[in-house]
């Protein structure tokens, strides 16, 4: 008589082990490309490597220089990080199959890192100008966004993409609407920024809080690019806040928000003290790479409140269950 044998081991649980721990490392990658790209730029080093794309200056392994091992460091890590997202996005698909949110997360995560990758290698053999070279920041935030909110929905127990239903009400309108303006709000806020590093206009405002010694120095030349940035970063600060103020009335139901939003005001608080900081200290490149590391968190924060609002959101059966109720009004003899 034979025994029987042993039950063969399940794959699935273990490929979504290694993907998930892919996934994290990639996260990670990702935020170390993101602050090698501001290293390059608050050092000048964008031509370390010439005109030269990939390779740098021609060799696969060029002569040492401190501009040239930054920008090549920066490419090697860059495509290191490509190799892990590409594994990431097919694994991810693979273990949430026919999973919307995922299939929004890998599209966004694999689009934007070749559109970074295009705009890195345009700047390298073209001249660009500071508003294209601007976006390139942007980009970069976005695409470590999407990496940082699929990790964390891949380690999540339960999905938050609206596939369970609930019968929690879903925040307030006019507070969803506030969270996908503090999104719009922290691009302009990212990319003015980012402009104004690249068009050399960093210092237009020497003081700080006040930019010159004046409330308002008007919109016009440097000063008015500098103040435009501190303006546009006062008011995502005070809509953050509000937000922040207003998810504590229904903490109860929806405490992630919450959370995410008190993390978010913790952290613009502590940007605007690096922002200072980048100009007490004449453009500091440790200040400065702490300055667009605070931004970067800050963005993620804010892109984990979308997505939670978004999944929070009356699904449509709901509203044309409420239109029903509504409509059908008991009728008089």
């Amino acid at each position: 008589m034979s025994t029987p044998s042993a039950a063969p081991v399940p794959q699935r649980p273990r490929l979504e082990k290694w993907i998930k721990r892919i996934s994290f490392v990639a996260m990670i990658g990702m935020f170390i490309v993101l602050m090698m790209g501001s290293t390059v730029t608050n050092t000048g080093s964008g031509e370390g490597c010439g005109r030269s794309w990939p390779l740098c200056q021609g060799k696969f392994i060029p002569e040492y220089a401190v501009e040239t091992a930054i920008e090549f460091s920066h490419r090697i890590v860059t495509a290191v990080e490509g190799v892990l997202i590409a594994i990431v996005a097919v694994g991810a698909l693979l273990i949430r199959r026919g999973n919307r949110q995922v299939k929004v997360l890998v599209a966004v995560l694999v689009g934007t890192l070749l559109f970074q990758s295009g705009l890195g290698a345009a700047a390298v053999m073209w001249p660009q100008s500071p508003a294209i070279m601007a976006s390139h920041f942007g980009v970069s935030m976005t695409c470590f966004a999407a990496i940082f909110l699929l990790t964390r929905y891949l380690y999540e127990p339960q999905s938050l993409d609206g596939e369970t239903t609930s019968r929690t009400p879903p925040p307030p309108l006019w507070f969803r609407r506030g969270v996908w303006a503090s999104l719009v709000l922290s691009v302009l806020v990212a990319y003015v920024g980012a402009y104004m590093r690249h068009s050399g206009n960093e210092l237009g405002c020497s003081t700080w809080p006040l930019c010159n010694g004046k409330v308002f120095p008007g919109f016009t030349g440097s000063e008015g690019i500098a103040f435009t940035h501190r303006l546009l970063a006062v008011l995502l600060m005070a809509l953050i806040f509000g937000l922040a103020w207003w998810a504590r009335s229904f903490k109860s139901d929806y405490p992630q928000i919450s959370q995410v939003l008190d993390v978010a005001a913790v952290t613009i608080v502590l940007q605007a003290l690096a922002g200072a900081f980048v100009i007490e200290s004449l453009l500091d490149l440790w200040a400065t790479l702490l300055h667009a590391a605070l931004m970067a968190i800050l963005f993620v924060m804010i892109c984990d409140a979308c997505r939670m609002v978004w999944s929070a959101r009356p699904r449509s059966n709901e509203r044309s269950a409420s239109a029903t109720r509504e409509v059908a009004l008991p009728v008089g003899d």
